[in-house]
């Protein structure tokens, strides 16, 4: 039986990868291999009270934290958006632009714009981040992991978990060959070779598309979970955590969330005093969450009337994004499609990936709709009131006036690691599902900005590089020519100078977007303890990457799924011991 699934599976992705449409939406029964999954709508016939855990966020850490704590406890699992695994949009990596060029409400990918004018993207899908990234797997820097104070062996003993399920090889193209040459040949030495670790040099990742290129995300680590302990809601937006004010500290109890028809239910926990709330709805949900529950600056909550539960001035604080600035790369000779799979670590504190290929299709950077190319993630259709006739007329001549070679190439993208500059993250109102004001205030520091220009600096020499030029077939272009095609590709909403492609610099601060990276919000010692418990209140605690002060690694969906699957078996061993047995 378990060959003839596999068959009929294998058929079903042939089917897709060749366009029939009506089986990839959804006619495989990708159901009965996770029977738990139930529409929001569909509640009533689930157990109202008593849970042992409530996770609200399915995303890259809720998914493994819940399928974890399922071993062993009565799990309910609320996820705002639907299922990734009958969405070719999601599941394929040819379409990964896609689901990014989506703005509809139903869209997995929820746009964002930041005050300082960059556009992002929120996951609103089950796997949450891991189901509209570009994929690439690597570890944190071993610094990053003793920073936070995690059990090193417990840690080893997590990511592997992950890795088994979801992880794989990228067949690595011809393209990342020719910048990989080109990182070394730049002196980004030495080559490390495929490997998950976090290592000075340059390497080849992990990631979390197969060879057939279907994306494998968070969600699926739910299918380790057990069935008969765990319930997952989808299309469950929770509006807010009650609390117990009766007593000395505020208590949660349980949620309140809405289904996909707008009918309002309750979820709460059981009356063992072990028993939590854990919020997982990342970086900006849960900020927003907590600030929607009465949990942040007494004075801000009583500007939109949410009675306040504890008084704390840290919800919100210490935003940060790590900003990233790209050089297009111009081919004679049309490139594969290939997402990121090879990473340059520097001394410098910048990382350099690339990517490639995506330019080439029907919904390339040249559609009138203005979609910025998918090697870079950006979501840039014209915001509606700025979308006037003569707007996207302009936006459309500027696209053309760049030569089409670009767009038969791929871009060096440029990430300052770590940045010094933060933000902030304050409601607009108090509707859950509307986003809320995020300031990150790129550059604000000026070693982020000097870090910026050495990453700039050195994707040029990449992109002049013998075998960069050499793939490509184009002859070496100056580095003004090369930021001048950048720049007016370039879709942000910060207003362009004169001397973009003079001054570094400037370059730097007209030219930032972003790869996704955003985290904090919920510090730990400032809005959670060492356990990530939320601070002043009991049986609410917080799992994800708003807790963060730096992202992890080069790209951190890795050490974000392993700590859902740590934190998971870290609750478990400190409340059950020896009994946890896992």
């Amino acid at each position: 039986m378990a060959s003839i699934g596999a068959l009929k599976f294998s058929l079903y992705l042939l089917l897709c990868l060749l366009g029939y449409p009506s089986i990839s939406q959804g006619k495989y029964n990708w159901n009965e291999g996770y029977p738990f999954i139930r529409r929001a709508s569909s509640s009533g016939s689930s157990p109202k009270s008593g849970y042992d855990y409530i996770i609200v966020g399915g995303g890259t850490a809720g998914c493994p934290l819940a399928a974890t704590l399922s071993q062993k406890f009565n799990v309910l699992l609320l996820e705002r958006g639907g299922v990734p695994f009958n969405n070719p949009n999601v599941s394929f990596l040819q379409n990964f632009h896609i689901t990014l060029a989506d703005t509809s409400a139903t869209s997995a990918s929820q746009c964002f714009i930041s005050t300082d004018g960059v556009l992002n993207a929120r996951g609103r899908v089950l796997g949450g981040g891991s189901s509209i990234n570009a994929g690439f797997y690597t570890r944190a820097n071993p610094r990053f992991i003793r920073k936070v104070g995690w059990d090193i062996k417990l840690v080893n003993e997590s990511y592997p978990w992950v890795e088994k399920q979801v992880v794989h090889r990228p067949k690595f193209s011809d393209w990342q060959r020719a910048v990989r040459d080109g990182l070394l040949e730049a002196g980004v030495s030495p080559f490390n070779g495929f490997t998950y670790d976090h290592k000075y040099g340059t390497k080849v990742g992990g990631t979390i598309f197969d060879r057939f290129g279907r994306r494998h995300t968070a969600a699926e680590l739910l299918a380790s979970a057990n069935p008969s302990k765990l319930t997952v809601l989808i299309h469950a937006t929770v509006q807010k955590i009650v609390f117990d004010t009766t007593g000395k500290r505020p208590k949660a109890k349980g949620v309140i969330f809405k289904d996909e028809n707008g009918k309002q239910h309750e979820a709460f926990l059981g009356t063992d005093r072990q028993s939590e709330v854990i919020v997982s709805s990342g970086a900006i949900g849960t900020p927003q969450l907590l600030l929607l529950s009465g949990i942040g600056p007494k004075s801000d909550l009583q500007k939109l009337n949410i009675p306040v539960v504890l008084d704390n001035q840290f919800v919100g604080k210490g935003m940060a994004d790590n900003p990233m600035n790209t050089i297009f790369i111009p081919s004679k000779r049309p490139v594969q499609q290939s997402l990121i799979e090879t990473v340059g670590i520097t001394n410098l504190g910048v990382y350099i990936e690339t990517s490639s290929g995506f330019g080439q299709s029907k919904d390339s950077i040249h559609c009138h709709h203005g979609i910025m190319s998918a090697e870079i993630g950006q979501l840039s259709t014209i915001p509606p009131k700025q979308r006037s006739r003569e707007a996207v007329e302009a936006f459309v001549k500027s696209k053309r006036d760049i030569p089409v070679e670009a767009f038969k190439g791929g871009f060096i993208l440029s990430k300052v690691a770590d940045p010094w500059s933060t933000g902030e993250l304050k409601l607009k109102n108090t509707n859950v599902e509307d986003n809320p004001a995020v300031t990150f205030n790129y550059f604000s520091h000026p070693y982020d900005l000097k870090r910026c220009v050495e990453g700039i600096r050195l994707a040029i020499k990449v992109v002049q590089s013998e075998h960069v030029t050499n793939y490509t077939l184009c002859d070496k272009e100056n580095a003004e020519k090369m930021l001048n095609i950048s720049v007016k590709a370039n879709v942000n909403l910060i207003p362009k100078h004169p001397n973009d492609t003079k001054s570094l610099e400037q370059f730097c601060r007209d030219s930032v977007i972003t790869i996704w990276h955003y985290h904090g919000g919920c510090h730990v010692g400032k809005v959670v303890n060492s356990e990530h418990k939320v601070l002043g209140v009991d049986r609410l605690r917080v799992v994800d990457g708003s807790t963060f002060t730096e992202s992890p690694g080069t790209n951190p969906q890795a050490t974000v799924m392993m700590m859902g699957r740590y934190m998971g078996l870290k609750i478990l061993r400190d409340r059950l011991g020896k009994l946890a047995g896992i």
